[in-house]
């Protein structure tokens, strides 16, 4: 890879890490790494307020990283790059699955 074409991912994904590194993003992120979920899913699991959620789905919706799905009147999001679903998929596996099992054997 050349360095211009390097520089130019090492900005996109500079960009994207920004992204993730607030709390409630990445964790609606990695509820949908499990599966698609309707903004009061997202709301009940995370212990969000919907203005709260709406505002950080906007967000994350605006910068691709995730799409809507409607059915009758509930908005369904899941992620839309399998590139950053591969990415979060790693990284529940790694920090939040495995964590788990560790919390559930020392119990």
């Amino acid at each position: 890879m050349n360095i211009n074409a390097m520089e130019q991912t090492a900005v996109e994904v500079s960009h994207l890490m920004k992204m993730l590194s607030a709390p409630n993003r990445l964790l609606i992120l990695c509820q949908l790494v499990e599966s698609e979920k309707s903004v009061g899913q997202l709301c009940e699991l995370l212990g969000l307020k919907p203005p709260a959620m709406s505002q950080q789905l906007s967000l994350l919706r605006r910068e691709g990283l995730i799409d809507a799905r409607r059915q009758g009147q509930s908005i369904f999001y899941s992620i839309s790059d399998k590139n950053l679903l591969s990415l979060l998929s790693y990284l529940y596996e790694t920090y939040c699955k495995n964590r788990d099992k560790q919390e559930k054997l020392n119990a």
